[in-house]
């Protein structure tokens, strides 16, 4: 295949991949279904969470086993195995709501869906960064945005749907996403390959391989990258932003609707009428902020290009304090919603600076194991975030808003100071030699 197909054939995969990120991100609208699901089934805040948070904690170790082994697999079988069990997982999860069986959620929608999100996420990513030598920041921003833009498509586009369809059924619903996610999911996992040995983007002409680079990414083992005390700190800044994100994505619809009810006559709050207005208002933060989750990724991945990774992390944790801190005092519903589009563009930059990060400090070479493995902040992320929230919700209802703003703030001041550690350099063991600048950028 000549090098022009090769070049067009590349946002083929940039532009598959971003659309099986998209079906993967509906995830990130739980909190649609968080309130329906405890209403039909009389669980609290807590138990209901747990379907999410696992979701999100098999996420991260599906991650790092697949970047362990897509070399072994390759791009095409891991994408379309996570896009089959993330569909499995919806199925599987429709039928335990059908029974009620709180366990059974557990084990479809969030272990083995889980597992489905994890295998077809770091799939794109390290495949994509293949593509792009050229643009790593940019296109992996691109295709991570796609996961953010899921929880757009399904607040406002699949779940209002389908719940109108089926009369607020949610078990319906989840049978109905499952079949639509195996339709969407496996085509476009198919077309998940690896570029040529050997390929290079024309008009791309770095001094990137110089000898000096090329010697210490061949001298360093995956597993040396992992233990090393800068993966340590990458790993710790990367889970506090996670975080102070998936807190709100996890409670932003009951949230602002618990907000919005402070500005209502507590007579009208049972009306049917108002409910359904509160609904609608928390799927319109779920959207609306799920853009800004889907842009930030686009966004500091890019800007991280011309800062550098480090000064971008620094930008997105210290901001995040400041809004956070702001937060204590907001009691307006718009105020609230415009601090969460902010967090949650900060929380989508983390995703779409990190790839870049890992590829800058420990080499192409080391991508698929590095990233993936790093993707467990992740995962145990997405069991502390939404737990934190959920318990503070079912045993300090009052108070539940400020403490988790306050816990939030005091994580992202700990990671922001822990930035001041880490250095855009490329990684390399003392023994072995001094730590090299990162690779130019395309000229």
């Amino acid at each position: 295949m000549s090098n022009e197909n090769l070049m067009s054939k590349r946002w083929l995969v940039a532009i598959m991949g971003t659309l099986l990120q998209v079906c993967l991100g509906t995830v990130y609208a739980w909190s649609f279904f968080q309130k329906p699901i405890m209403k039909a089934n009389g669980w609290n805040n807590t138990q209901a969470a747990w379907a999410f948070s696992l979701a999100i904690f098999f996420l991260g170790l599906a991650a790092a086993w697949g970047g362990m082994n897509l070399p072994k697999y390759g791009p095409r079988k891991l994408a379309m195995g996570g896009g089959l069990l993330f569909g499995i997982g919806y199925l599987i999860g429709g039928y335990a709501l059908s029974i009620q069986s709180l366990p059974l959620l557990y084990i479809g929608y969030g272990a083995i869906g889980g597992m489905g999100l994890g295998l077809g996420y770091v799939t794109p990513v390290a495949t994509a960064a293949k593509w792009f030598p050229d643009k790593k920041g940019f296109i992996t921003g691109m295709v991570v945005m796609g996961f953010g833009f899921g929880a757009l498509v399904m607040s406002k586009v699949l779940a209002p749907m389908f719940m109108a369809q089926f009369n607020n059924n949610v078990s319906s619903v989840f049978y109905s996403l499952g079949i639509v996610m195996l339709i969407l999911t496996l085509p476009a996992g198919y077309f998940l390959v690896n570029p040529p040995a050997g390929f290079v983007p024309t008009g791309y002409t770095p001094a990137a391989i110089s000898a000096a680079n090329q010697a210490s990414q061949d001298s360093v083992t995956s597993k040396q990258c992992i233990l090393s005390l800068r993966f340590l700190l990458m790993w710790v800044v990367f889970f506090f932003n996670i975080i102070a994100g998936i807190m709100f994505i996890g409670f932003q619809s009951p949230m602002i609707q618990d907000l919005l009810k402070k500005t209502l006559d507590p007579a009208t709050l049972t009306d049917p009428k108002v409910i359904a207005s509160l609904a609608v208002s928390g799927a319109t933060l779920i959207a609306v902020s799920s853009i800004f989750n889907g842009v930030g990724r686009f966004f500091w991945g890019g800007l991280s290009d011309k800062i550098g990774r480090v000064q971008t992390f620094r930008l997105i944790l210290g901001s995040q304090f400041l809004v956070f801190v702001g937060l204590m005092f907001v009691t307006n519903p718009i105020v609230f919603g415009v601090l969460v589009c902010y967090i949650l563009l900060c929380y989508g930059g983390g995703f779409g600076s990190m790839p870049s990060f890992v590829l800058d400090v420990f080499g192409a070479k080391h991508m698929p194991v590095v990233y993936g493995v790093i993707l467990t902040a992740w995962g145990c992320g997405g069991i502390v975030g939404p737990q934190i929230v959920a318990f503070l919700k079912d045993n300090f209802a009052a108070q539940a808003a400020q403490y988790t703003f306050v816990s939030a703030a005091a994580l992202l001041m700990s990671g922001l100071l822990l930035t001041l550690a880490l250095s855009n350099k490329r990684y390399e063991p003392k023994a072995v030699g001094q730590e090299v600048k990162p690779l130019p950028a395309a000229d």
